[in-house]
């Protein structure tokens, strides 16, 4: 997320030895899965036809294809849940690497995720609304968010606080941000979800938190995975957007701000726009660690992380029937 990152445990030689002949297994099970799915991304960057019969929230706001609506497949519950598949469009997120060395980052990663999870909460009754649809940004972006092809500090905040706007315009009951872990050593590893404690539903957001980073972090154990569980902590221990306090501007906003953009507060002249419902960002894998990296590329792990994401929306909400 381009920001502070926790050190995971490190993996024991054995562990490693046993993980890579598991995702030399998963491979093929993924080849096979993909096609008989076709769930992928195409190279224009629009979702699967799993995204079909949507509705933009805003046409007037958000990019083509940002801030998109689902109904129900089956009852209706009247919950809306919105999903943050994390970055997209110039904004590649953390990059990383799989065991075959294929190169892998956070915004063709955590997409599929999305996708995924869509499809469970509409066929359970759930409303949802998704930040994006394709390999986009959310915003609108004008001159002053770009240079060089890359986000300006302006442009990365007001992307990322576009996504808050669409939760919000959509009367969303809760939030959950999908992204993925990067680290300056490829032996940090392991899951981890965030919440903020200074809202006024701190309590509903460590309760997502919580029920979000167990069963993903389940759900992929089940495979045998052994991801390292690193908790569930405060969005002000992962830090913000990067700057110096002592800069002024915008970069020492962000840094003074102490809270990811997309769960915290309110800041007068900084962000105006916060959430309004409760809500966590998942970050179950470490996109630098070549055997999560390999776990987050592959169909069979987003389809994993999906599912315990929808379980544990489900169980936020009650699992009434619908």
């Amino acid at each position: 997320m381009g920001k502070k990152t926790t050190p995971g445990q490190r993996r024991t030689r054995a562990t490693r030895r046993l993980r890579r002949a598991i995702v030399a297994v998963a491979v093929l099970l993924v080849a096979v899965v993909a096609l008989a799915l076709h769930r992928r991304i195409d190279a224009s960057g629009a979702a699967s036809s799993a995204l079909s019969g949507g509705t933009a929230v805003d046409p007037s706001t958000f990019a083509p294809g940002a801030c998109v609506t689902f109904p129900p497949t089956s009852g209706d519950r009247d919950i809306t849940v919105f999903l943050d598949a994390g970055h997209g469009g110039i904004d590649p997120g953390g990059v990383g690497v799989t065991e075959s060395g294929s190169s892998i980052d956070e915004a063709e990663g955590t997409l599929p995720v999305e996708v995924d999870v869509v499809a469970l909460l509409r066929a359970k009754g759930f409303n949802v609304v998704v930040s994006r649809t394709g390999n986009s940004t959310v915003a609108k972006l004008t001159p002053s968010d770009v240079t060089q092809g890359t986000f300006t500090l302006q442009g990365a905040h007001d992307d990322v606080a576009a996504r808050d706007v669409c939760a919000d315009e959509s009367h969303a009951q809760a939030l959950v941000g999908i992204y993925y872990d990067a680290g300056g050593s490829a032996e940090n590893a392991g899951s981890i979800a965030a919440y903020d404690a200074d809202r006024p539903f701190a309590s509903s957001n460590l309760r997502l938190a919580t029920l979000v980073q167990t069963d993903v972090l389940a759900r992929m154990n089940a495979q045998g995975w052994g991801i390292p569980d690193d908790g569930v902590q405060t969005d002000d221990q992962l830090g913000s957007l990067d700057g110096d306090p002592e800069s002024g501007g915008l970069a020492g906003q962000a840094a003074a701000y102490d809270h990811l953009l997309l769960l915290g507060p309110a800041s007068p002249g900084y962000f105006d726009t916060p959430s309004t419902m409760p809500g966590t960002v998942i970050e179950p894998l470490y996109i630098t660690d070549p055997f999560e990296g390999s776990i987050a590329a592959s169909s069979k792990g987003q389809s994993v992380i999906a599912q315990g994401i929808a379980t544990a929306v489900e169980q936020y909400f009650g699992t009434r029937p619908a």
